[in-house]
């Protein structure tokens, strides 16, 4: 065992202070978790439109029938919470009587308290505590508290965790059982990333933590309680001046790219050996998500075209003012009128003569350059939208809206997060599909512990972790 670091203290069990990062559909699911709490680890669910299975065992395709948004939305919610309930039942089953079971909801998903609160009713005993990030999840203390489970806030620095502990936390302390803080320029997934900071000038984890460390001080949490470092975590040895140290409290280590490869890991092989064959640089940090929060996922020609579609963007005025001087005669049709500056015309005569031969609307006041078969993606991707995010950019759906519209245009520059994550989820397909990765993603290939192609159990992960290396 790696020296300094301890068992802790978690619901009724010591456990390693080592958990499993909570990746979204389909991707930490009851084999990945319950091998992970079985190695007397924290395993996490996905509670993020989980599979369910039938008689048979067989996943149940998440398909809709619904004509209307809303419906489809009411769909979606029973499909997530079915999945949830399914798959804590079989992690506790493979945890045999160890370890824990952690749930992890992202807070701006689509119905995200109607899932968390059912899912918890339905498997009472059985989930340890809850993980939640990708928004300010004020709510989630009060929820924890009602099912007497722990809840463990994901942020991405100081001041967001006073945000919610002023508002809410601070009236049910005795349910935190840790704070996450995932980096944003290191984990996978959605980041945390605020305006105030710039994507292309990471900061060191270590004054991030420490600061947030004074914010859990200043409000009277004790150093026991730990903060889990998430993002970048590979070697522990890496680590040594984090562990006992008097200055950061208590410590415990968050993996989510590493858990990918391993037998127990549910995506594909072809996903598995993709990581494997990661270069430094290979992961992007983008915007290009429909939750407006900045993302890091494998730079393949699925966000290769995102970006493409972007840089094929000209800013107009509906009627002619300032230097937008040029009527555009290219991508749109007779009848519109786009006043653009006359290098943007000249570009969008070259655009379309490429074959990206249909201007879109955004919401920004910009048009995008695409092909006639992109657009038609688009367009009936955003008809299809069934409500998986509390409010999308990509299809203008709003859950809070009577209307279920955000009001603004459907913004084409983004994506139908729902039908690319099951489509990796589940098939192959990994080169024209979203495929998260944490920026140490490439390390894989270096790591002589991965050497030959090798795939660990999760057993033989956790074991290979504790050793520092």
């Amino acid at each position: 065992m790696f020296k300094g670091l301890h068992p802790i203290r978690y619901g009724k069990r010591e456990v390693w202070p080592l958990i499993e990062g909570g990746k979204g559909i389909a991707a930490s699911d009851h084999m990945s978790a319950g091998a992970w709490a079985a190695a007397n680890g924290i395993g996490t669910i996905s509670a993020v439109n989980a599979d369910s299975y039938d008689e048979n065992g067989q996943i149940i395709p998440q398909i809709y029938h619904a004509k209307t948004r809303p419906e489809r939305h009411k769909e979606l919610v029973q499909y997530a919470i079915n999945g949830a309930v399914d798959q804590v039942k079989r992690a506790y089953d493979i945890a045999s009587g160890k370890g824990a079971i952690n749930i992890n909801v992202l807070w701006e998903m689509g119905g995200s308290q109607t899932i968390l609160k059912e899912v918890l009713e339905q498997t009472k005993g059985l989930v340890t505590g809850i993980t939640c990030g990708a928004g300010m999840p004020y709510k989630l203390s009060e929820i924890a508290a009602h099912y007497q489970v722990y809840y463990l806030p994901i942020v991405s620095s100081g001041r967001a965790f006073h945000a919610l502990w002023k508002r809410a936390y601070s009236k049910v302390p005795e349910f935190l059982a840790a704070v996450v803080y995932e980096d944003p320029w290191l984990a996978g997934g959605h980041n945390g990333l605020s305006n105030a900071e710039d994507p292309l000038l990471p900061q060191h984890p270590y004054e991030r933590v420490l600061n947030l460390r004074k914010v859990m001080r200043a409000a009277g949490i004790p150093d026991s309680t730990p903060i889990v470092m998430a993002g970048g975590v590979w070697h522990l040895e890496e680590w040594n001046d984090w562990i006992d140290n008097p200055e950061l409290g208590a410590i415990a280590f968050q993996f989510g790219t590493r858990p990918l490869v391993t037998q127990e890991s549910p995506v594909s092989l072809a996903w598995k050996k993709r990581l494997m064959q990661l270069d430094e640089g290979d992961v992007l940090l983008h915007r290009f998500s429909p939750t407006g929060f900045y993302s890091s996922a494998v730079k393949n020609t699925f966000l290769r075209n995102l970006e493409g579609r972007s840089e094929r963007q000209i800013a107009f005025s509906v009627k002619e003012t300032g230097d937008h001087t040029c009527l555009l005669d290219a991508g749109v049709n007779s009848r519109a009128s786009f006043w653009v500056t006359d290098s943007d015309l000249q570009r969008a005569r070259q655009w379309v003569a490429d074959g990206f031969t249909t201007a879109l609307r955004t919401p920004d006041g910009t048009l995008v350059f695409v092909t006639t078969e992109e657009m038609r993606i688009i367009r009936k991707d955003q008809a299809d939208c069934m409500g998986c995010l509390s409010q999308c950019n990509f299809s203008s759906w709003s859950e809070s809206s009577e209307k279920g519209t955000t009001g603004r245009i459907a913004d084409p520059r983004s994506f139908c997060i729902q039908k690319t994550l099951q489509d990796i989820a589940h098939s192959d397909e990994i080169e024209n599909n979203l495929m998260f990765s944490g920026h140490s993603g490439y390390r894989f290939k270096t790591d002589p512990f991965y050497a030959n192609n090798f795939i660990p159990t999760v057993q033989q992960l956790i074991d290979r972790i504790l050793t520092g290396k």
